[in-house]
C-alpha cells in the first residue's frame, strides 16, 4: 500500500531550526563546564511481512558534567536517557589523571579501547541510524558502549595514540574474568586530540586516520579496523568524507547472542555543500554493510544494510537536522524492512 506524502510535516523541525540562533558548546560555572544533548526523531517502518509503524521517538537526552578536581586531576560525570528503555543510567563517571599528552589514566565507568564508532557515539556519529548495521560497536558493554574499569593512553608526536585497559567482564558479559583492551591509531595529517573521537569534523580537519582494536576475554575475541579520510576541497569547494570499518568478533561482544561468530565491513561517503543556505550547509551522506552471522545454533545467514542522508548541518554536532532511508536484508532468519523519517540533535 502507498503511504501518503508526509513531506511538509517532516519539514516543520527544520523550519523551526532555520528560525533559532546556533547553540553554545556549554555553560561554564566557574572551573565546571554543564551540558545536554537531545537526539529525537520521526521514524515509519515497512516491514516485508507485517503492519507498518509510525513513530515519534525520544532517541537520546544526556547530561554532561565535568570539570578539575586538583592540578592534573579531573572528573566526568554523563548521564543518559535511553529512548529504547525508557530509564536514565549513568553514562561516564570517570577520575582522569592526565599528566601529558603521552600519560593519561582514567578510571570509572566509560568507554573501553575499541572501534572508531564506539569512541565518537551516536552524538557524535556521521550517520544518523548507527549502530544497526551488525558490525559498528559490536564489543560487549554494560550501558551505552561503557564498561567499568581503568585505562591509559597517550598521544605520541601527535600522530599515534595509545589505549591499553583492564575492565570488568560479570558486568558485561557474565564471565567473572577480566576484559582485556587495546587500540591503536596513527592520525598521518591532522591530529585529534582527546581520547574520545569524532565520525567527522565537517572539515575543521583534514584526516587521514588508521585505527586498530581489539579486545580479549578468556581466550574469546573482538577486533575491529578502521579508517577515516576527510578533505577540505581547494576553493571552498566543500568537504568529502571516507570511512570504513572491519569487524571480527569471535564469541566476545557481536549483535546476535544466538551466534558465536559474526564479520563484516561497512564503507561511509559523504560531501558536504560549500554553500550556505540560511544559517546551515547540505550534506549527501551514504553507506553499505554486510556483515555475516556463523557459529549458531540457527543456520547462518548475511545481513545487508544501506542508508541514504541528507542533512542540514547547522552548528555541526551542536545543531542539525538528519533525514533519512535505510533498508535492511537478509537472505534468511530475519525479515527484511525499510524506515524512512527525520532526526533533531541539540546540544548546548
Amino acid at each position: 500500500m502507498l503511504r501518503r506524502c508526509r513531506a511538509p510535516f517532516l519539514l516543520l523541525p527544520l523550519g523551526l531550526l532555520l528560525l533559532a540562533p546556533p547553540s553554545r558548546a556549554q555553560v561554564s560555572l566557574g572551573p565546571v563546564t554543564i551540558g545536554a544533548g537531545l537526539r529525537t526523531s520521526f521514524v515509519a517502518t515497512q516491514p516485508d511481512v507485517g503492519n507498518s509503524t509510525d513513530q515519534f521517538l525520544l532517541n537520546d537526552v544526556r547530561i554532561y558534567i565535568n570539570g578539575p578536581v586538583f592540578q592534573d586531576i579531573k572528573f566526568m560525570f554523563n548521564t543518559d536517557y535511553d529512548g529504547a528503555t525508557n530509564k536514565v543510567g549513568i553514562l561516564d563517571a570517570v577520575a582522569r589523571i592526565e599528566v601529558s599528552p603521552e600519560f593519561n589514566l582514567w578510571a570509572g565507568r566509560f568507554l573501553p579501547p575499541s572501534d572508531r564508532a564506539n569512541l565518537y557515539g551516536p552524538f557524535y556519529a556521521h550517520e544518523w541510524n548507527v549502530y544497526s548495521d551488525g558490525i559498528q560497536d559490536g564489543y560487549p558493554f554494560v550501558f551505552q558502549g561503557r564498561d567499568n574499569g581503568i585505562a591509559y593512553w597517550g598521544t605520541f608526536a601527535k600522530k599515534v595514540k595509545v589505549s591499553l585497559g583492564g575492565f570488568d567482564g560479570k558486568s558485561s558479559t557474565g564471565n567473572s574474568d577480566l576484559i582485556g583492551a587495546a587500540r591503536v591509531q596513527v592520525d598521518l595529517w591532522d591530529p585529534e586530540d582527546g581520547y574520545y573521537l569524532n565520525g567527522t569534523y565537517y572539515g575543521d580537519k583534514n584526516l587521514l586516520a588508521f585505527g586498530g582494536a581489539s579486545q580479549i576475554q578468556d581466550g574469546h575475541t573482538a577486533s575491529t579496523i578502521d579508517f577515516l579520510m576527510e578533505r577540505k576541497l581547494p576553493n571552498d569547494g566543500g568537504v568529502i568524507s571516507v570511512e570504513s570499518e572491519y569487524s571480527d568478533y569471535n564469541r566476545l561482544g557481536g549483535y546476535n547472542a544466538a551466534y558465536a561468530k559474526s564479520q563484516g565491513a561497512y564503507g561511509l561517503a559523504s560531501y558536504l555543500i560549500p554553500k550556505k543556505v540560511g544559517p546551515g550547509k547540505f550534506e549527501i551522506l551514504g553507506k553499505y554493510a554486510k556483515a555475516e552471522f556463523t557459529h549458531g545454533s540457527l543456520p547462518s545467514y548475511d545481513q545487508k544494510t544501506t542508508e541514504v542522508n541528507f542533512n542540514y548541518v547547522i552548528k555541526q554536532f551542536n545543531a542539525r537536522v538528519m533525514s533519512f532511508y535505510q533498508h535492511v536484508n537478509f537472505n534468511r532468519q530475519n525479515t527484511d524492512f525499510w524506515e524512512a523519517g527525520i532526526g533533531l540533535q541539540i546540544q548546548m
